[in-house]
């Protein structure tokens, strides 16, 4: 048995496979205890007590960035350097803000220590650690008492002798401790000290956490997706949080490819929508990784999925600004009290209260009828918005979806059309609870004729959990002209990369010959800041295939001599055995529930081959799609609905 289970801010939603059949499941989050929900579900479930394997979506590791409750970090570094996480890039968020806020610096001043133990960008000594050293950083442990400690000395991707000693010196302390040449041995002492302390600060969250959840489900194993997209044993997951930020996201854009290939589609842009906020991703084939990414305002510079985020879900809130305009979020309602139609509390309008207005929520079918809305806190929380604008209630409600549904259009935009891609060609793969809603609406708004609602879409990020590979990524700076003497050392060092690689994964149980590894640099011209990856093929070959892409992605190429700077390495093991079942065929017996506003089909009552036209709500356990005018769907094989545009280009 092989349970996905992802922990959103409002549902914790759940996945089993078993004997070739899949059920599924959702909780409300506990935000502060996620692993009460889990438990939760696994109990009504059925699965306490059975053998299972378990792969899990984490946001621990993201609250407490996002939320700044971390662990409390010291931050280790070499004499002169102290302020470095502060000072950081000195980029503007607002270019024209003269006098810009003050943020408060990750590390607080008392708690960053500067040490011995310096080296030249050579590797040479310029300043030894000294047992003077050692023994003043262990008194400021024992001063200050941290719960972790970052350690990040300048060039210790050449040689990490004297943070591996530090390291030594300060395990006795008790406390968590996480080294730049172990979370991000590569050149740039800002972003792998970002990396490093990123990692300090959420590791103690995340070990706490990992080892409540798997004490409460031992003896079954536990696995934690990773931002990168692959999986990681929770046991290894406990010292590297750090890459474990885009742990949901991640799922969700597994699950997209997986169901979106049987459908025969390779080029997406995906939109999960939750109840908090919206991720956005272009998928050409594979999943697109990045080392450029952020949490929050911190830069990230570990591989993750290449992802826009925004505060725009089912639970973002409505209101008018001080100027008697309408916004919508980044506030979201969450799961306590969440929007005004869970009865729980809120009062608050919200997009699914907007939803609920205008009839593409059925009140009794939300969560299989197991969780029925309140269209009257709906209409309460809704029409005290619409007599602040001076609003009919339906207008106010689709003024509310309108400008929800901006926010999703700018960001795919920001990952499609600013990135040189039209999105027109493109499939739009809509996912989470709340994605069927605007499915068509963003379609038309991005010229977009065909789209896709997988099945299962509710919960596709926990699908996409057991659909993940075991897998590491793993680089090292070199920083050498791309030469073809320099040939045997990349191939070299991409051997000790791959094979630390496969010796992680054999402690998880992968068969070595089950894995999968691929090669890869970093290159750039000589005198550039940035690099693009491309496969390892060789010298000569490599290095005629950057000046290519060099060409087609900035338009020109350099008569410079190429630059090898990062090496890289995936390591993969092989994809879980998961097959959806086709449904079986059959002559369409089911009919539409007409006594809202908007005609209504069950899912599970729609068969293979079933065409319809909108406008119309497909209802299902946990989600609904709403199919505008103007648009037709199809049902495939396995279940999915292939949405097209049939009438005139969407203006």
């Amino acid at each position: 048995m092989l349970i996905g289970i992802d922990t959103g801010g409002t549902f914790t939603d759940f996945v089993v496979l078993a004997g070739g059949r899949i059920r599924i499941h959702k909780v409300l989050s506990t935000p502060e205890a996620p692993e009460r929900a889990i438990l939760q579900g696994l109990r009504e479930l059925g699965c306490l007590g059975q053998t299972f394997r378990l792969v899990h979506g984490s946001t621990v590791a993201t609250n407490a960035v996002l939320e700044g409750k971390g662990a409390r970090t010291a931050y280790v570094t070499n004499r002169g350097f102290g302020d470095v996480l502060s000072i950081g890039r000195q980029a503007r968020a607002r270019l024209y803000d003269l006098q810009p806020p003050l943020p408060p610096p990750p590390v607080p001043a008392e708690l960053c220590w500067e040490t011995g133990g310096r080296l030249a960008a050579d590797g040479s000594t310029l300043e030894p650690l000294t047992e003077a050293d050692l023994a003043r950083l262990v008194d400021q442990v024992r001063r200050e008492r941290p719960e972790a400690v970052a350690i990040n000395l300048l060039f210790s991707f050449r040689d990490d002798r004297w943070e591996r000693r530090i390291a030594e010196r300060l395990a006795a302390e008790g406390v968590f401790l996480s080294r730049s040449s172990r979370v991000l041995p590569e050149y740039r002492e800002y972003e792998r000290g970002m990396a490093t302390w990123l990692n300090a600060s959420v590791g103690p969250r995340v070990a706490g956490y990992l080892q409540r959840l798997a004490t409460a489900v031992a003896p079954a194993p536990v696995a934690v997706m990773q931002s990168a997209g692959t999986t990681v044993a929770a046991a290894q997951a406990a010292e590297r949080g750090v890459q474990l930020l885009l742990s949901g996201p991640a799922g969700g854009l597994t699950g997209a490819r997986f169901v979106a290939s049987l459908a025969g589609y390779q080029r997406l842009l995906t939109f999960d929508m939750g109840g908090t906020s919206t991720d956005v991703a272009l998928i050409d084939g594979a999943i697109r990784l990045t080392t450029e990414g952020r949490i929050g305002r911190y830069p990230v510079a570990l591989p993750m999925v290449d992802m826009h985020t925004i505060g725009a879900g089912g639970g973002s809130i409505a209101r008018v600004d001080a100027g008697g305009l309408l916004q919508v979020g980044p506030q979201s309602a969450g799961a306590d009290p969440g929007p005004a139609c869970y009865g729980r509390g809120g009062r608050e309008p919200t997009v699914t209260d907007a939803n609920l207005v205008l009839g593409r929520l059925r009140p009794d079918a939300f969560l299989g009828g197991r969780m029925r809305l309140d269209p009257a806190a709906a209409r309460a929380a809704v029409g005290r918005l619409a007599w602040a604008l001076g609003l009919e209630l339906e207008a106010a409600a689709a003024g509310i979806l309108r400008l929800a549904n901006e926010h999703m259009v700018r960001a795919l935009r920001e990952i499609s059309v600013s990135r040189g891609m039209d999105p027109a060609g493109a499939v739009l793969v809509s996912f989470g609870g709340a994605g069927g809603l605007h499915l068509c609406a963003l379609a038309e708004a991005l010229r977009i004729r065909r789209a896709l609602v997988p099945v299962h879409a509710g919960v596709l990020s926990a699908l996409g959990m057991i659909a993940s590979r075991p897998g590491r990524v793993l680089s090292r700076t070199l920083a050498r002209p791309l030469v073809p003497a320099l040939g045997g050392r990349i191939e070299q060092g991409l051997a000790q990369l791959a094979q630390r690689g496969r010796a992680e994964l054999v402690t998880e149980g992968v068969a070595p010959d089950a894995m999968e590894i691929e090669y890869s640099l970093d290159l750039r011209y000589q005198g550039q800041s940035h690099t693009l990856e491309l496969p390892w093929q060789g010298v000569t070959d490599t290095g005629a295939a950057f000046h290519r892409l060099h060409q087609a992605r900035y338009g020109h190429r350099l008569d410079l001599p190429v630059e090898v700077v990062n090496l890289r390495v995936a390591v993969r093991g092989a994809p879980p055995p998961l097959q959806l079942e086709p449904l079986p065929t059959g002559t369409a017996l089911g009919r539409p529930d007409t006594s809202g506003p908007i005609p209504a089909w069950p899912r599970a009552a729609l068969v293979p081959g079933q065409r319809l036209s909108g406008p119309l709500l497909v209802t299902e356990t946990v989600a609904t799609t709403y199919l505008a005018p103007g648009w037709a769907l199809e049902v495939d094989g396995y279940g999915n609905l292939l949405l097209t545009f049939g009438g005139p280009d969407p203006a």
